[in-house]
């Protein structure tokens, strides 16, 4: 492991020499200087885990280095060391982003004791950098596996609107990936750094929910044995996520649409007014348009939600992209598990693009990982999946008995030629070099089965 770097900024030479000596004794990596310039020649060029400096340097002072720190390097700590310490000096120093304040002469055990706190302070720094970048990795539009021209619809608007203030409603059937979609915006926001907090509606029972977003005092119902802050509360700064927002009763529908207007709430049993600065993402599978007809959802509140709609396509929808989603999860379990599988056969990869997916992307992961953990062979083939997909491909087979044969590959003609459109981003000519056909049969098909009228709608002619 390397050593920790640290470097000592001090005039007085006996000093310097002497901070040295005993850090390097103690296991550590030094550099020593003495005046404020060459402080910043070597934090311009080397990276220290520590800073010890004193406050009066001849050509500048020491808080200016703390400020340098604070914003030029902020995995550094600092310590400062002075002869001439008060109680004023010590107050600038930890507001200006000192560690420590330690004053002249320096006892050797104090030094030792300071410095083991700085550094295990900086460790933990480097450790939540770590954790935030892998997040942020994780969560990125990148991280989101689609070669579908929907999604790059989808993903062009969230880097449009991901640092905003603007509320996002989210629709689509389960399993979508709403959830991921939601912590990407955040993780692409100025919120980054801040909360992200996921509340599942429909996972808990309704005189629970209020308590759960907006807290209560205590005593306020049985049960309620001291103070508790809500998931609102937790997110402030940051986002909060809302999902299954539909099953939210009237009651609660009534407070969600001031805490939207105003970002003010009172917990449950309290009659204190709390404000907070939180974002808010929504996400529902059912139709909230269609929930408001039918008095189930209030109208107030669906159009204060409905500022940005984000429309996420069901897996059958975006057939191109079942390939590249299995071998993703494939890779991916594989690993976590360590086993050994090469790919998927393209028996089973048929069968895989043939199933509807119900359950869309969730359903198709959970299935890969049965196979990754439970496959007997190097590849993933027919046998590995379960019965329900390939019991999916007979029964279609069977269907077509009671249609032409003209008839029957009808449909399968059309779903191919939009799945190679929709991977050529609908451009024709692409997509008939792609089927091995003209072009001019490829537009009287498309007239034919409808296509072509589809892509005047979304823009591509």
């Amino acid at each position: 492991m390397a050593k920790q770097s640290i470097l000592i900024i001090d005039n007085d030479k006996v000093i310097l020499d002497s901070l040295c000596g005993f850090l390097e004794s103690e296991g550590f990596e030094t550099d020593g200087v003495g005046t404020f310039k060459e402080s910043l020649y070597k934090l311009d060029n080397n990276r220290y885990n520590l800073v010890i400096t004193d406050i009066n340097l001849p050509d500048g002072d020491g808080h200016e280095i703390l400020d340098i720190i604070k914003n030029k390097h902020p995995q550094t700590v600092a310590i400062v060391i002075t002869g001439y310490g008060t109680i004023e000096s010590a107050v600038t120093s930890i507001k200006r982003g000192a560690h420590d304040y330690l004053t002249k002469p320096i006892i050797d055990d104090e030094l030792r004791m300071a410095v083991t706190k700085a550094i295990n302070q900086q460790s933990l720094m480097s450790e939540n950098e770590r954790l935030r970048e892998q997040l942020d990795r994780k969560y990125s539009i990148e991280s989101v596996i689609s070669q579908d021209y929907k999604m790059a619809k989808i993903f062009e608007l969230i880097e449009s609107i991901a640092d905003t203030k603007a509320t996002v409603l989210m629709a689509g059937p389960s399993g979508t990936g709403k959830s991921m979609l939601a912590r990407a915006i955040h993780h692409r926001s100025c919120r980054r750094s801040h909360p992200f907090v996921e509340v599942s509606c429909g996972a808990l029972p309704e005189t629970l929910l209020e308590s759960e977003l907006f807290g209560h005092a205590k005593g306020s119902f049985t049960g309620a044995l001291a103070n508790k802050e809500g998931k609102f509360l937790a997110a402030d700064g940051g986002t909060i996520f809302l999902d299954e927002i539909s099953n939210a009763s009237a009651a609660l529908q009534a407070k969600l649409l001031r805490v939207l207007e105003t970002r003010q709430f009172e917990p449950v049993g309290s009659n204190r007014t709390m404000m907070v600065d939180t974002r808010i993402i929504l996400a529902s599978n059912k139709n909230l348009a269609n929930e408001v007809q039918k008095g189930r959802f209030r109208e107030d509140l669906y159009y204060r939600i409905n500022v940005i709609t984000i429309e996420l396509p069901p897996l059958c929808e975006r057939v191109g992209d079942i390939s590249l989603l299995a071998e993703h999860f494939l890779k991916m379990y594989c690993s976590q598990n360590n086993r050994d599988k090469l790919g998927i056969t393209d028996d089973a990869m048929r069968f895989l693009e043939r199933y509807p997916w119900p359950g869309n992307v969730r359903e198709l992961e959970k299935i890969i990982e049965r196979a990754a953990l439970l496959g007997k062979g190097k590849f993933v083939g027919i046998e590995d999946l379960p019965d329900i997909i390939k019991q999916e491909k007979s029964s279609r087979q069977k269907g077509y008995a009671k249609l032409s044969l003209k008839d029957a590959l009808a449909e399968p003609e059309k779903n191919i030629i939009r799945q190679a459109l929709e991977a050529n981003q609908w451009n024709r000519q692409e997509t008939a070099k792609a089927l091995q056909i003209n072009r001019t049969t490829l537009f009287k098909k498309m007239k034919s089965y409808g296509l072509y009228e589809e892509a005047e709608k979304l823009g591509f002619i």
